[in-house]
């Protein structure tokens, strides 16, 4: 099995003054881009892209700091925002053409997701987000005992230093661990596949933690502020989830429609690698939203 989505062609697209993405295309049609999720690269879409591909131009990029995409050496809150990775998704479709596209991101490329509706209402006109709650909403539900879950979250938050040594140390166990806990089907991925998310991940740690440290910081300060100014998603989003919500004590249902106004939530029962484990049911979704 090779490291790219089989009849894609690869493209680096200059986004920014320092950043360039890695790229993957398909496909012809109305465009949709696909964002992947941690601690993945644009890979995990291998199924998903090749079924939209038959009626849809696909565009699926490593995210800034992920993959093969550009690593920015600054690893501030700014540089990894998802304000900033959002406008570098807006940019990458621009450049094959596409001012309006629907979007759909799982986990963290849900965040940018969100972040590209909110920011670029005029360009994404269609949200898709999987297995992730918006990230002001994600804090405010982690508490107590429960907040275990989310260990990763609060390790990555802490200032540049530990965070870093910390998983460089074991970085293929720290990564794998998410892939073994969060799959309900691990066979869903392959040794192979398995084998290029420990890769491209052990090469980006510092770009890694830096985009979860701005979501302890300045990703939460964008989320108040559009709270507080009646901000929210105009366009139509559908948003697929793992049941967890109960299990930690919030509605996820309720959560999401505080943000957006045309709202089609959906509990499905696979792991919440749900593109690899269940891709049939993505790819069905994501065709029903942009009829929409």
């Amino acid at each position: 099995m090779t490291r790219t989505i089989s009849g894609f062609d690869y493209h680096r697209v200059p986004v920014a003054d320092d950043v360039a993405l890695h790229v993957a295309v398909g496909g012809t049609g109305t465009p949709i881009v696909l964002l992947h999720g941690f601690p993945q690269t644009h890979l995990m879409w291998r199924h998903v892209a090749a079924d939209l591909a038959a009626d849809h131009t696909v565009i699926v990029p490593d995210l800034r700091g992920y993959g093969a995409s550009d690593k920015p050496a600054d690893t501030g809150a700014d540089t990894y925002s998802k304000r900033r990775m959002a406008a570098d998704i807006v940019a990458a479709a621009a450049a094959f053409g596409h001012d309006r596209f629907a979007l759909a991101g799982h986990d963290r490329g849900a965040l940018v997701a969100f972040r590209a509706g909110l920011d670029h209402p005029d360009a994404v006109t269609h949200l898709a987000c999987l297995d992730v709650l918006p990230t002001l909403d994600m804090w405010e539900a982690l508490r107590g005992a429960t907040a275990a879950v989310g260990f990763h979250l609060y390790l990555m938050a802490q200032p540049p230093g530990l965070p870093e040594q910390m998983i460089c140390a074991s970085a293929d166990a720290f990564f794998a661990h998410f892939l073994d806990q969060w799959a309900k089907d691990p066979a869903a991925i392959p040794p192979p596949v398995r084998a290029a998310y420990l890769d491209a991940c052990r090469d980006a740690v510092p770009s890694i933690v830096a985009d979860y440290r701005a979501s302890a910081t300045v990703d939460i300060d964008h989320d108040r502020a559009d709270r507080a100014a009646g901000a929210g998603l105009s366009m139509p989003v559908t948003v697929i989830q793992q049941n967890w919500g109960a299990a930690l004590g919030f509605d996820a249902a309720a959560l999401w429609s505080s943000w957006a106004r045309d709202l089609d939530h959906r509990i499905v029962d696979v792991g919440h690698f749900m593109a690899e484990e269940d891709p049939e049911t993505v790819a069905t979704a994501l065709r029903e939203l942009v009829q929409r």
